[in-house]
């Protein structure tokens, strides 16, 4: 990745829907070499994805909280894992190291549909028990990754080979 491919990142994080021809102006290249990079960053897996940031809170989902999850002895990481996945009021899963094995961050709307959403996951096999913090108020999320000056990205190439860009 060299300082052009770095800025490309760093404008991208800023506003994903930027045009080639946007990201050609800031970057002093043809729109068609910068349609060329920015298709090596996704097939490198530098770019994983674009998405839309929607409000939690406009959708309904007026309780965040961070849940802790705790196996049985017996229990299959990623038999849990896969029960975890099923559940759609998850918004994002972590394995982690220290007491509990996952910890999961949740949206409802209320409550109650927290309670309810509790029993769901304590009925999971391999659960043993949670730990649940409830999100008072955000302060800020989704901090983008600073891009290094200095950094090779690993990725695959169509046939799936690892290679470096």
């Amino acid at each position: 990745m060299d300082s052009v491919d770095r800025v490309l990142v760093a404008a991208l994080q800023d506003n994903a829907r930027s045009t080639y021809a946007e990201l050609a102006r800031l970057v002093g290249l043809s729109a068609a070499s910068v349609h060329e990079r920015v298709r090596r960053l996704e097939e490198s897996s530098a770019i994983t994805g674009y998405t839309a940031t929607v409000s939690a809170s406009a959708l309904g989902l007026g309780v965040c909280a961070l849940i802790s999850i705790y196996l049985t002895d017996s229990a299959e990481c990623d038999d849990v894992a896969d029960g975890l996945r099923a559940v759609a009021e998850i918004e994002g899963c972590w394995f982690v190291a220290g007491d509990e094995a996952f910890v999961i961050k949740v949206g409802v709307a209320d409550v109650d549909a927290l309670e309810h959403l509790l029993a769901v996951l304590w009925r999971i096999p391999g659960v043993a028990r949670t730990r649940t913090t409830v999100v008072l108020s955000t302060r800020w999320e989704r901090r983008r990754p600073p891009v290094p000056d200095h950094c090779e990205v690993v990725g695959t190439d169509r046939k799936g080979s690892r290679r470096a860009t």
